[in-house]
């Protein structure tokens, strides 16, 4: 008998499809305290959550029998996945169950925001007749610049399309070949902003997508520019919008997501007529609702009952002796392709991936799926995983090609990644020490022995006395911990690459710091 527990509103249908298992018992208690859930966790087998429940560490810890944890919806901000990983709880979301009801809302908001459909209902209904005040504007023949062409950009795309819009996006996993067969001109984000007369983001809220629309992205933007995010809070500076709309340079700006959810009482957004705002309603449609409770009832039994892993975001679709096997080889190759990853710029084209030693004896998908994975989670995050990840880069033009060999010298099993991109050629390798101990051993050209795990700085240095000190002062006077590091050079006297562990997250302008110094080339904050 597995025991279910259903701490948050989930559609009836979804509970149902649970209900119907005889060897499940289902429990519905919703608005558990924190202290509450803590207290009952140890007895369940499966908690299936919205966003309201907080899954954290302690949660966690105190789920003694805890094997799976079911998002329904797509951000996983309420479950601690480190935590559930570690105790090895599947963790699974619901990727395509909103993708309608998202796009479906972003159209909204554009065309309320031309047509100023809220204002107007306010006036009329205060028995005001203004006509004049609220003219409007036209979507067709205007330009749309979506950035992020996921899924839910994609339906934006097509419904735009059918309004006579000229789209343009932004995606640095789009390929142009891809971007061409949708019929969407595929762009850099500066011509976003140069171009486009209303502009739509469908990306996951990430440190490089945190405030993308800032006062200088503002400032680049044509006059009476339409902004609008169904996506995340934060990706949008809202005071640099409310100062554009101020200064006549934005015409309009909607919002679904805020960067404090829910907003202040007293947020400046509230007392602009030229904002519409909703509460976060992107997924709020009676078919997504039941759309994400069917998926993720459907995942849970089906891995509840062996039946297979679906929409896993830690937990590749492998049977669980061979998974045992294979996990530290799937840690491996996800950390090497997200280390790439975050080195490489540019769009990416192509991921090559070589299995040498005695890794290819066995089955390498589940190692390539997590690579993949690893490469476009750093942008992407919630919305792929070890079950999408291969669909998601087929998607976006990418090719994926796998290579075997069998001799190998120096190490028992090497698992090499080369991403090529419009801008170059980045390749990483790495091994295991002691069959689970993970080891990137060389980056590009260079060899080193580094450690793949929280924060790293990845330096391209000219090899001259003092430079390590010069590195370790700054990051010193800046509190920021080195846990370790390793160097590898051309030559004496030549190009270097130092790579360093550090205990905490380093903030841009220490990063510029040691960038100011004429033997430095590059510096680059990697997260694992």
């Amino acid at each position: 008998m597995f025991r279910i527990l259903v701490s948050d509103p989930l559609a009836q249908e979804g509970v149902d499809i649970l209900k119907k298992v005889k060897e499940f018992q289902v429990d519905v208690k919703h608005k558990l305290s924190p202290e509450e859930l803590k207290k009952i966790i140890k007895d369940y087998d499966a908690l299936l959550v919205r966003s309201e429940t907080k899954v954290t560490k302690d949660i966690i810890e105190a789920a003694r029998n805890l094997k799976v944890i079911g998002r329904a919806g797509v951000g996983l901000d309420n479950v601690d996945l480190q935590a559930a990983s570690k105790r090895g709880i599947i963790v699974m979301n619901t990727p395509g169950g909103n993708t309608m009801s998202t796009a479906e809302h972003a159209v909204s908001l554009m065309l309320s925001l031309s047509r100023n459909i809220p204002q107007a209902d306010a006036s009329i209904k205060k028995g005001e007749w203004e006509r004049k005040k609220f003219m409007g504007a036209e979507v067709y023949g205007k330009t749309l610049g979506i950035i992020g062409l996921g899924r839910i950009g994609t339906e934006v795309a097509k419904r735009a399309t059918a309004f006579g819009m000229k789209v343009i996006a932004y995606d640095p996993f789009l390929s142009l070949d891809k971007a061409k067969e949708f019929g969407i001109q595929s762009v850099e984000l500066k011509v976003i902003f140069e171009k486009a007369d209303y502009i739509t983001i469908h990306s996951p809220l990430t440190k490089e997508t945190k405030h993308i629309i800032d006062k200088k992205a503002i400032e680049k933007m044509k006059h009476g520019v339409r902004i609008i995010n169904c996506a995340r809070g934060g990706i949008i500076d809202e005071a640099a919008v409310l100062e554009g709309i101020a200064a006549g340079k934005i015409a309009g700006a909607a919002f679904d997501v805020y960067e404090k959810e829910p907003p202040l009482k007293d947020n400046p957004l509230f007392k602009c007529d030229k904002v519409v705002l909703t509460p976060h309603l992107g997924a709020s449609t009676e078919e997504a609702q039941i759309n994400v409770a069917v998926e993720i009832a459907d995942s849970a039994r089906d891995a509840l009952l062996g039946c297979g892993i679906r929409n896993a975001v830690n937990v590749p679709c492998v049977d669980f002796e061979l998974y045992k096997i294979l996990q530290p080889y799937i840690n491996l190759g996800e950390k090497i392709g997200s280390l790439a990853s975050q080195l490489a710029k540019g769009r990416t084209q192509e991921i090559q991936i070589k299995y040498s030693g005695d890794v290819v004896k066995y089955n390498l998908s589940p190692i390539t799926v997590a690579v993949v994975k690893g490469v476009l989670a750093p942008v992407l995050q919630e919305t792929v995983n070890y079950v999408n990840s291969l669909i998601v880069a087929k998607e976006r033009g990418i090719k994926i090609e796998e290579m075997k060999a069998t001799m190998l010298e120096e190490y028992s099993s090497l698992i090499s990644v080369e991403i090529k991109t419009d801008s170059g050629v980045r390749a990483v390798s790495g091994t295991l020490f002691t069959k689970k101990d993970p080891r990137i051993v060389k980056i590009d050209e260079f060899h080193v022995d580094a450690i793949p795990e929280g924060y790293m700085i990845v330096a391209h240095n000219i090899d001259v006395p003092g430079i390590i000190g010069l590195m370790g002062t700054i990051l010193g006077k800046n509190n920021i911990n080195i846990a370790t590091m390793t160097f590898g050079r051309e030559k004496p006297g030549g190009k270097t690459l130092s790579v360093l562990n550090v205990d905490s997250a380093v903030q841009e302008k220490v990063l510029n710091e040691i960038r100011k110094d004429k033997n430095i080339l590059d510096a680059t904050l990697i997260k694992l």
